[in-house]
């Protein structure tokens, strides 16, 4: 399971996550792992567009995550790949452990209890800080291909 931050405007208008310039570059991540989009499910803190893209508040946080954890009830994902800091916050929270930057804990995995269900988290930075850097879309696919021998070693191919 992925979890991102909010929809963006071309999120909002097709009713489905990461389709703008973002899910492009989490497809090529994606290729990385050797899987598609419909091995996975990709959900997100908000469930809508705060306005002007801006960054989600705490209410709105603690507004949307409800549905958020009962997707993750259901799901019962054995990994969780937060994409983001406001992910990564959130699911860390649920976990008890402190945070402070995906800087210091990105492409690192992190085993604990969400929602009761035992699982491993392991933050990435969001696809579209590799809009803005070369060297955060290096930091990803490294990232990616971490989580890549992980999943070798553990996960099953259906």
């Amino acid at each position: 399971m992925f979890i991102g931050e909010a929809p963006g405007y071309w999120e909002d208008v097709k009713g489905k996550p990461f389709v703008g310039m973002a899910g492009k570059i989490l497809d090529s991540l994606f290729s990385i792992l050797e899987i598609s989009r419909s091995e996975v499910f990709i959900g997100n803190i908000l469930k809508c567009r705060p306005p002007k893209n801006r960054s989600p508040l705490p209410e709105e946080v603690h507004v949307c995550t409800p549905f958020l954890d009962k997707q993750i009830r259901v799901i019962e994902p054995r990994y969780l790949v937060t994409l983001g800091r406001y992910s990564t916050e959130y699911i860390f929270s649920k976990m008890g452990l402190n945070f402070n930057s995906i800087s210091e804990v990105h492409g690192k995995f992190f085993k604990g209890h969400v929602l009761g269900l035992e699982v491993c988290v392991f933050p990435t930075y969001h696809p579209a800080a590799a809009l803005y850097s070369a060297r955060n879309r290096e930091a990803l696919e490294d990232d990616f291909r971490t989580l890549k021998a992980k999943l070798k070693h553990t996960v099953p191919k259906i």
